[in-house]
């Protein structure tokens, strides 16, 4: 295959085909340079083609508290007392900027996936 852009479907079916047949390229040969070309093609066409949306902030909350296995205390330092976890986990109320700065530096979620607007619960006044 001539190295080119990916410009078609079938373009980017041809590029896969070629990285499954170089995977195993040994380092710092013509074959791994391919290889390394084609990838970085394959990324870019992916991140026009198939964009991945960022997560709910929410629901990132949740994931990393899953992975770290963090309860809702630990959020405490975070976020507040026990009654503005809840609030902020059940969507009563949304993330300060404060609390925003402590998710990222205790739970290093990234401050664009945090920052995002999400839908919140709607408090009758």
């Amino acid at each position: 295959m001539e190295i080119r852009p990916i410009r078609t479907q079938t373009d980017y079916q041809e590029a896969l085909r070629e990285i499954e047949l170089l995977f195993d390229a040994a380092p710092n040969t013509p074959e791994c340079d391919r290889l390394d070309i084609l990838s970085t093609l394959v990324e870019s066409y992916e991140k026009a083609h198939f964009p991945i949306e960022l997560p709910d902030p929410i629901e990132a909350i949740q994931y990393y508290m899953d992975t770290r296995g963090w309860s809702r205390h630990n959020l405490e330092t975070c976020l507040g007392s026990r009654a503005r976890v809840s609030e902020v986990l059940s969507r009563k109320r949304t993330l300060t900027l404060e609390m925003i700065r402590k998710l990222n530096q205790e739970l290093r979620i990234p401050a664009e996936i945090l920052i995002q607007p999400y839908e919140s619960a709607q408090i009758p006044a």
